[in-house]
């Protein structure tokens, strides 16, 4: 029984350090929106063109780190300015 015992200490004691940690040390990403930037606006694709790839593609928000509301004003404002051809709709 104490042979168990020790065993089972033993096993804890060699993953207590690993089972707590996060693999990675990385910042967690704050709206640029909600930090009291400019909002996003159809007619300036300047700052639009941050929130897109080079192929067109949207990025989404977990790559960029904008709140809900925001990505989805910001998904609004780049199609407005894709109809209104401000920013392209795809890069051949």
């Amino acid at each position: 029984m104490n042979e168990d015992k020790d065993f089972n200490e033993m096993d804890k004691a060699s993953f207590k350090g690993k089972m707590g940690q996060r693999k990675g040390n990385f910042k967690k990403k704050v709206c640029k929106f909600c930090q009291g930037g400019a909002p996003a606006d159809y007619r300036n694709p300047e700052n639009l063109r941050r929130y897109i790839t080079e192929r067109g593609k949207i990025l989404p928000a977990r790559i960029t780190g904008t709140c809900a509301k925001h990505q989805r004003a910001l998904n609004r404002e780049i199609k407005r300015a894709r109809t209104l051809a401000y920013l392209p709709f795809e890069k051949k």
